[in-house]
């Protein structure tokens, strides 16, 4: 398949293990494979920061979870794990202000991996102001660390991660642990070192099955980066967590490949989005071969359902009636389910795979999945 710019994606890259290892020079698929560490360094620090000590004085009013990027991500992925569950609303700002109604009585959580970032670090000087509670996660000795050592909150450091300083997205877990055990603390999610540890070790099971060294045909990480290449991504999650990972996959794509995909969250996505499947980018020849288009074909739709255990049945029939539709339309479909039983095992699960997908994508189309991002984030800060 010819991209826009040129780029060809050749599946037999993926197999080779010279090609991997030179078109990855930032160590992108290290980074991925690090998720496990990732996950355990960051259970370490935050309780070793004394993040408890944030649930003696009582439950918040409400969570706020600022952030940007990858960073915000944090605040999607608490906010799924309290949505049904928790007496606390968690609402994520992506923006350099606050809710208006945000004061002394709600804890704002401040993700930014550099602890530099402007918005978070402007949304976290007005939480001093206001008198809220304060967590910080981020590089040590910066502005964000600062402004929470003011009020006295715990303040969790993190670094960056094997091998891709500098690349935020190589960093989720770093980033999400801390404010869910910020909520773990306060009752909110039920959530420790148990916990935390099973779903590392899927993570690792992951790593081993998506190695570089492992082939195609039984590679899951290589199998749906084949399975993206050439399409329009729609990509659906079937509950808030698998909605995280969904936005998640959508992102990496993005900043991996420089590859637009369409998310979204079923019922709503069934609504705004299913309209798609009778539209100029549907119809595919289900036995044409994905990787011998003429150039300057357009790519087209394929529907990607990330599934959980946990979806309502109503969700259930939408998603049936979907893949029904999108197959009596020439639309493929695949579908990922999560394993596990506790929610932070099945995000990893889905995550996991998911950051190996669109790593692998990048190298098949011959890109450095660290670049191109990199590039364009120096000039926009220019």
């Amino acid at each position: 398949m010819t991209a826009a710019g040129g780029a060809r994606f050749e599946p037999d890259r993926l197999d080779d293990q010279a090609y991997l290892t030179e078109g990855d020079p930032s160590g992108m698929l290290r980074s991925v494979a690090s998720s496990a560490a990732q996950m355990r360094a960051a259970y370490r620090s935050s309780v070793e920061n004394g993040l408890a000590r944030i649930g003696r004085d009582g439950r918040p009013r409400a969570i706020v979870v600022a952030g940007m990027g990858v960073s915000a991500l944090a605040g999607d992925v608490l906010e799924a794990l309290c949505r049904y569950g928790a007496p606390v609303p968690v609402v994520t700002v992506r923006g350099h202000r606050l809710p208006g109604w945000a004061g002394a009585a709600d804890l704002v959580i401040a993700v930014s991996r550099s602890g530099r970032t402007e918005e978070t670090v402007a949304v976290t000087a007005e939480a001093v102001r206001r008198g809220c509670a304060l967590v910080g996660v981020g590089a040590p000795d910066t502005p964000l660390s600062a402004l929470v050592a003011r009020v006295g909150g715990p303040y969790v450091p993190v670094g960056g991660a094997t091998g891709v300083a500098g690349q935020p997205k190589a960093t989720l877990w770093s980033l999400v642990v801390p404010p869910i055990l910020a909520a773990a603390a306060l009752g909110l999610v039920s959530a420790g070192e148990s916990e935390f540890e099973s779903a590392a070790k899927r993570l690792e099971d992951l790593a081993h099955r998506c190695r570089p060294s492992s082939e195609s045909f039984i590679n899951p990480g290589k199998t749906l980066a084949m399975e993206l290449a050439g399409t329009l991504p729609l990509i659906w999650g079937t509950s808030p967590l698998a909605a995280v990972a969904a936005r998640r996959l959508a992102d990496r794509l993005g900043g991996d490949a420089g590859y637009p995909a369409i998310w979204g969250e079923l019922p709503e996505a069934a609504h705004n989005q299913i309209v798609t499947f009778d539209g100029p980018l549907a119809g595919r020849d289900l036995f044409a071969d994905p990787f011998a288009d003429e150039p300057g074909e357009s790519p087209r739709l394929r529907l990607f359902l990330l599934r959980d255990v946990e979806e309502h049945p109503l969700v259930a029939a939408s998603r049936t009636a979907a893949v029904r539709l999108a197959e009596d339309r020439g639309v493929p479909v695949s579908e990922i389910a999560a394993e596990g039983a506790h929610p932070l095992d099945r995000l990893a699960a889905l995550v996991g795979l998911c950051d190996y997908a669109s790593v692998y994508l990048a190298l098949g189309y011959g890109m450095d999945p660290a670049s191109a991002a990199a590039e364009l984030r120096a000039r926009i800060s220019q």
